[in-house]
């Protein structure tokens, strides 16, 4: 308990987190005043108008849905019919997860309901790059400057020592999410009552948005885990800086440009941007266009990519970065 209770001063003291701290208060800060800048509460006139507008797109889908029935039917000439799909239940308004609502047509009203699920994402992503940073620059200046050296000398146990640092990180960084997503959270609501509308919150809304929270708060502590593995093994913050921006200009961007221009089948499967995205949102929606290279007419190119997988492969690739972290720091010269 006292190496965690050091570790844990020694976190909180570095000007380097608390520097993140402000910047993460402040990016929080702007978004929240930028929102209620531009949002009013709406004039009855505002939701009439938005509501007639709401009903036209909805008896639009019920036409076009109409319309792939007649095709399948033989009613359309085959010019026109063959832009249909065989199967109409992709137009189908009661197949649809959401339909147009008055809150669609209204300009300049922030609606709770429609913009948590953005602004989670949101946070998340701000979260995720706090984690990182901060997962990275811990370990990292403590090994650039002989920290962890000394810390040996009070105890000469390795392994227990980064897993402490680790730990550590992890149980603050936890700490960090949970306050900042209520205080985010409760801006933004308390924005939805007095500045804008709050939307239809009932049914599963919150629990499917407490389940993407969840989501998010163990991506940040994985990407940090990351950012931690990565600054052990190369002895240098820098070192997880170099090797995340290398993996999204030579990985992420240059062999998404091969994938296009050679046309590998289901290329986004080898991204980790792809399994972020599957475990974060619950299921990554690609499309692999070598599917219908050879199709006329309607094709559907779409796949579905779930939570399990991203969660499996962001847990195999973080835990083979953690692994190879310990065992380098168990082995090598410190010094």
């Amino acid at each position: 308990m006292k190496l965690v209770r050091a570790e844990l001063e020694r976190l909180a003291a570095r000007r380097f987190v608390q520097l993140m701290l402000a910047l993460l208060v402040v990016a929080f800060a702007v978004t929240a005043v930028t929102t209620l800048v531009g949002s009013h509460q709406p004039s009855p006139g505002e939701i009439a108008s938005a509501r007639q507008a709401a009903v036209e797109e909805r008896q639009a889908l019920e036409s076009t849905f109409q319309k792939c029935l007649t095709a399948m039917r033989g009613g359309l000439p085959p010019e026109e019919a063959e832009s249909f799909p065989e199967d109409c239940s992709v137009f189908d308004p009661a197949q649809r997860e959401r339909l147009p609502a008055t809150a669609d047509h209204l300009q300049g009203v922030f609606n709770l309901a429609d913009q948590a699920r953005p602004l989670l994402y949101l946070l998340m992503a701000f979260l995720v790059l706090f984690g990182f940073l901060v997962g990275a620059s811990y370990i990292g200046a403590d090994l650039a400057t002989g920290g962890v050296v000394n810390l040996l000398i009070w105890r000469p146990r390795r392994l227990a020592v980064l897993g402490a640092k680790l730990g550590t990180l992890l149980g603050a960084l936890t700490a960090v999410s949970v306050l900042a997503s209520a205080a985010y959270g409760g801006a933004f609501w308390l924005i939805g009552q007095t500045a804008g509308m709050p939307g239809e919150t009932g049914g599963d809304f919150w629990p499917s948005l407490g389940l993407i929270w969840a989501r998010g708060v163990v991506l940040v502590l994985l990407v940090a885990t990351a950012g931690f593995a990565i600054a052990t093994l190369g002895r240098r913050t820098a070192a997880a800086l170099g090797a995340v921006m290398a993996y999204a200009v030579v990985w992420e961007l240059g062999l998404r440009v091969v994938v296009e221009v050679v046309g590998i089948p289901r290329g986004e499967d080898w991204m980790l941007s792809t399994y972020f995205d599957a475990w974060l949102t619950g299921q990554a929606r690609l499309a692999d266009s070598t599917v219908c290279q050879h199709v006329s007419g309607y094709c559907d190119s779409s796949y579905v990519i779930g939570w399990e997988s991203g969660l499996a492969v962001l847990l195999a690739v973080i835990g083979g970065l953690t692994l190879a972290a310990f065992a380098a720091f168990h082995r090598r010269d410190l010094i």
